[in-house]
């Protein structure tokens, strides 16, 4: 059975990494057709509409996608196309593993965190006025009871099916008491049906110091739209940077995997690209469609290409091209294959 998938190069190194990412997905054995559109400042400079119609009819078939990076303006400019692709589809949950890999030159080693973050509510449901006379902009994040559930539930089920051992929910409610209060409060009541994940919660700020100083104290965290934003990239910094974690996107019945990194325009082109955290991604799909050996099968070789560490890009200290890394890891991958 082929595998339909939406395919969004993206912008910048984009479809770079992205063309990595299929060459390797292909390598498993596991088939695709892959039906690839434009979208963010690609599709804005070409046609004016950052996030055509055609991707989202096109995600609407496949209810699959795989995304390269997409660039957003800065304080002007159209709204950031992935917050839109999320909301458009309800991907309620993104998950943000941060696991350690050899010769990243990261600060900790043998970290396996995973976070769970609200992804479409909080201060990025783009709930915003500006008073004009007095120069007042206001933003509401709007947390709800539906909304709080079902990431909650989300997070502790896949929690438990993956064998994890605690979940810690992150919150501001000695603050916030009545946005963030009722998120814990959620957290709370849903966790007392799962024993046998123990759960705790701890307020941002110490969360992010102690994600610093200790992390391998923490197994899986949960928490709301912007704070998750901040703490995921914080992870990803504890084990190598953006540039080697991926990500999901996950719905009741869509699912968008994708580099969380940028499209970084400075070096598009040169062939330099890392692919690391889109191909994390593509393996995350797999999973996720139930092809695990093939996803084990990507980790392994990804895994043992860091270790070699002679294959590895310049991001890395490394001197080999986008696509020297790509053919040591699809050589890595034939040979389990075979074997």
């Amino acid at each position: 059975m082929a595998y339909a998938v939406t395919l969004l190069p993206g912008d910048g190194i984009g479809p770079e990494v992205i063309g990595a990412a299929v060459k390797v997905l292909e390598s498993t054995g596991v088939e695709f057709e892959w039906d690839e559109h434009v979208a963010g400042m690609t599709a804005f400079e070409s046609g004016g509409d950052p996030l055509p119609q055609a991707v989202l009819a096109s995600i609407d078939q496949t209810r699959l996608a795989l995304k390269g990076p997409l660039t957003t303006p800065v304080g002007t400019g159209f709204r950031s196309v992935n917050v839109r692709i999320r909301q458009h589809f309800d991907t309620f949950a993104n998950v943000r593993p941060a696991q350690s890999l050899p010769n990243t030159r990261a600060r900790f080693d043998g970290l396996d965190l995973l976070l769970y973050r609200e992804n479409t509510e909080g201060l990025y449901a783009g709930i915003e006025y500006f008073d004009e006379r007095n120069q007042i902009a206001d933003s509401i994040a709007r947390v709800t009871r539906r909304g709080s559930e079902r990431i909650l539930r989300f997070a502790i089920e896949d929690a438990v099916s993956r064998g994890r051992k605690r979940i810690t929910l992150v919150h501001k409610a000695n603050i916030l008491k009545l946005s963030s209060g009722m998120f814990l409060e959620i957290g709370r009541e849903i966790a007392k049906d799962y024993p046998a994940i123990e759960f705790d919660d701890r307020i941002v700020d110490n969360m992010a110091m102690q994600l610093v100083i200790q992390p391998e104290r923490y197994d899986c965290i949960v928490t709301t739209n912007l704070f998750g934003d901040i703490l995921s990239d914080l992870m990803s910094g504890l084990v190598g940077g953006l540039g080697v974690t991926g990500a999901a996107n996950i719905g009741d019945d869509c699912a968008i995997f994708e580099a969380v990194h940028g499209s970084a325009p400075d070096i598009a082109g040169q062939g330099i690209a890392n692919p690391t955290a889109v191909i994390r991604s593509g393996a995350m799909l797999l999973r996720h469609v139930g092809e695990s050996a093939a996803a084990i099968a990507i980790e392994e070789a990804l895994y043992a290409v860091y270790a070699e560490g002679t294959h590895l890009t310049s991001d890395l200290g490394g001197s080999s091209s986008t696509s020297q890394f790509t053919n040591q890891l699809v050589s890595h991958i034939n040979a389990s294959v075979i074997a």
